[in-house]
């Protein structure tokens, strides 16, 4: 049987909102790294059998099968297949995970696994504002919670007051995230993973975006703690310990180890494990929990096997709360930094951590990296990966 495994992993910095990314559309993002990716490996376009692309608000200018028109945008071959995936936060994620369960079926040779999401220009929330063709969850979903509206920002404050957090260890949470994504980009850590974008300004100005643009420096819990609540009075969940809003894109090529000989490919990391979980859809971000201890059982790996754990920042609550139920080390949790500081640009983020994780693990020669991300209606994807 296949094995699958990652031959090169690429993304765009992530842009603020109304950033350095956010005259680009988000097609032409996705096609900036499906490019990046044949430069980079000299990758034959017309041999790879399908573009698995994530994206979230599936509205607008991310409508229509945007997976699709990243691979007509990139110049690619028009025999070349793309389809779009949606697991809210892990969309790219969980494209990974069928890309590489097309390799190791051999369903596929060559795949690529990625996703987008342009925050700036098609707001979060768009899909779901368009009530005119009616709410999303239905009836029957409604009755089933007492028509509880599901809202990301309570459900964390909820997870903050059960796990015990305050808001100083959330605060400070999020001053480690800025201060561990300051230091790699000093050190130089993101330049071997992130394509620079060329963009052009109204007025003709050329110009190059090739760092990520959130990471805020010199901050302190003084500053952090007069930030409003904006879910709870009184709460503890602001918007410096919570994910940004941002525009970004990130593609994986995958294939199995075999063809990846063949070709002259050297890769970083084989999927060793992946897993799913699902919990209630009300406090939805404690997901990474079980999944986690689900793809830890179903490798026979231990949490001590893992040298980096990519964690997906959505809210500081999310992660202390994942790190309080499995007693992982912090040391080794999102060390480069997470969302908090770099971004969550939605549809992308679940490609942008395996892309860090598996450049972090190939600098530092850590075998065994994990990641997992909470997801809108009460979902979590896990995926442990090992170093070749």
């Amino acid at each position: 049987m296949n094995d699958a495994v990652i031959v090169d992993a690429v993304r765009t910095p992530i842009g603020k909102r109304n950033g350095g990314l956010s005259g680009i559309h988000p097609v032409d993002l996705s096609a900036h790294v499906l490019r990046a990716l044949t430069e980079r490996n000299d990758l034959d376009p017309s041999t790879v059998d399908d573009v698995l692309w994530g994206c979230v608000s599936q509205v607008g200018e991310q409508a229509g099968g945007v997976g699709r028109y990243a691979v007509l945008a990139a110049g690619w071959p028009e025999s070349v297949t793309g389809v779009t995936v949606d697991r809210a936060c892990g969309s790219s994620q969980q494209s990974l995970h069928f890309a590489a369960a097309g390799i190791i079926s051999g369903h596929y040779d060559i795949a690529v696994a990625g996703g987008v999401e342009s925050m700036s220009r098609v707001p979060i929330g768009s899909a779901r504002s368009a009530t005119q063709f009616g709410k999303p969850f239905g009836p029957l979903v409604r009755k089933r919670y007492n028509g509880v509206e599901f809202n990301q920002g309570v459900g964390a404050e909820m997870i903050a007051e059960n796990f015990g957090l305050t808001r100083t260890q959330l605060d400070q949470h999020a001053l480690d995230s800025h201060e561990r994504a300051g230091a790699a980009i000093d050190s130089g850590a993101f330049e071997s993973q992130i394509s620079p974008v060329k963009t052009t300004a109204e007025d003709g100005t050329v110009s190059m975006v090739d760092t990520d643009e959130g990471v805020r420096r010199g901050s302190t819990l003084e500053r952090l703690a007069a930030l409003p609540t904006p879910f709870k009075d009184d709460g503890r969940i602001t918007a410096a310990n919570s994910s940004q809003i941002s525009d970004g894109a990130a593609a994986l090529l995958v294939t199995s180890s075999e063809l990846a000989a063949r070709r002259g490919w050297k890769p970083i990391a084989r999927v060793h494990t992946v897993a799913l979980a699902g919990v209630d859809p009300i406090t939805m971000a404690t997901g990474p929990i079980p999944a986690t201890a689900k793809v830890l059982e179903r490798s026979g790996l231990s949490l001590s096997d893992i040298g980096a754990f990519e964690i997906n920042e959505a809210f500081a609550s999310v992660t202390l709360a994942w790190m309080q139920a499995t007693g992982a080390d912090y040391a080794k949790l999102n060390p480069l930094g997470g969302a908090m500081a770099l971004g969550h640009p939605l549809g992308g983020s679940g490609a942008r951590l395996t892309t860090t994780l598996v450049h972090h693990m190939r600098d530092n020669g850590i075998r065994y990296g994990l990641q997992s991300m909470c997801e809108a209606g009460g979902q979590a994807n896990a995926m442990i990966l090992e170093l070749i």
